[in-house]
């Protein structure tokens, strides 16, 4: 078998068999000083596929950098057959600052990509990233957690209409599939459309590890290793159930139509049929409460953490399941589960 062939970047080369820990400049502060970033690139001897695994595209949200961090330094990546770029936290500025977007101008570093030479901050920080550690690559998964307040169960968002990309997401193994193009400037939109398909893995909340949806994520990982022939002793996962979500019909966010204080009924992943409870607002007197109900039978894949709210604010994002598998969900989240499907 044929040797692997080495990774290139502007400013340096990564030989078969070697690993190098990276700080890459993107960009500069006020004072001149470099802005960088940590990049890991593991470059086994046999060929295979050049996979990038990325977080921190907004700076809060960590569950993300502890997964890239585990497949980088605590895996046994001795029998690598391909690449591994790893970027555990891309958006250095606004994870110092642990703030979602980027403090100069609050810009979204992931709505940059994949940038330009001559446009804002944040576009020529993309740019660097992109053209450097994401175009050079075969496939990438992206990690995100819910914004500040929210709580996501572990999910993957990605264009299922792209072959590509459908078999990178059925290959993580998630129970939920959001289908979705994606939005303009996003790193996964931009990098499965110029021919490296890519995945958004969204898991949990932000400022924080959550140690079960981290465990979760890497056992995705090893999944989509195992897929692609990464790594030849693991296999596959598949996950029991699986909804892949595709019309705008099966999903929706509930909003408050009063502000108060709200007490959420179900925890994130939990199933509610159409009619129940979902969460209670309330005013600081009790005295004038508002239910907030199911409007059909489905998956809180999303919940509110922060319990104040203002009239308009998400509550919860439902996703509606098949028959065949909300009968499969109820009879797990009751304790007696039947053959998968």
């Amino acid at each position: 078998m044929a040797d692997n062939e080495a990774f290139t970047y502007n400013g340096g080369k990564v030989e078969p068999g070697e690993t190098q820990d990276i700080r890459y400049g993107i960009s500069e502060t006020y004072l001149g000083d470099p802005v960088r970033i940590p990049v890991t690139i593991i470059n086994g001897e046999q060929p295979g596929p050049t996979v990038f695994l990325s977080a921190a595209a907004h700076g809060d949200e960590l569950n993300g950098i502890e997964v890239v961090r585990e497949v980088a330094y605590e895996w046994d990546l001795a029998d690598l057959a391909g690449t591994l770029v790893c970027m555990p936290v891309m958006n250095v500025p606004a994870f110092l600052a642990q703030q979602r977007y980027l403090p100069i101008y609050d810009r979204d570093l992931n709505r940059s990509f994949p940038g330009s030479e001559t446009s804002t901050g944040a576009k020529r920080m993309a740019h660097r990233i992109y053209q450097n550690f994401i175009a050079p690559c075969d496939l990438g998964i992206d990690f995100h957690t819910s914004t500040r307040g929210r709580t996501n169960m572990l999910h993957v968002r990605a264009d299922m209409s792209d072959p590509a990309v459908a078999r990178l997401a059925n290959a993580f193994g998630s129970h939920v599939i959001i289908d979705s193009s994606g939005s303009s400037g996003m790193l996964r939109t931009e990098s499965s459309a110029s021919g490296t398909p890519a995945i958004t893995v969204e898991m949990g909340e932000a400022h924080r590890f959550q140690r079960e949806l981290i465990d979760e994520a890497l056992a995705g990982v090893e999944s989509v290793f195992a897929e692609y022939g990464l790594r030849g002793a693991s296999t596959v996962n598949w996950p029991g159930w699986r909804t892949v979500i595709s019309d705008e019909n099966e999903k929706t966010w509930l909003r408050a139509d009063a502000g108060g204080i709200v007490d959420m009924h179900h925890d994130r992943g939990a199933l509610v049929h159409e009619g129940d409870r979902i969460c209670t607002i309330t005013n600081p007197f009790k005295d004038d409460n508002v239910t907030v109900v199911a409007p059909f039978t489905g998956l809180l894949v999303g919940v509110l953490e922060n319990p104040v709210v203002y009239p308009g604010n998400p509550l919860c994002h439902l996703v509606e399941l098949k028959d065949k598998v909300r009968r499969v969900v109820e009879r797990e989240q009751s304790g007696t589960p039947e053959p998968t499907l």
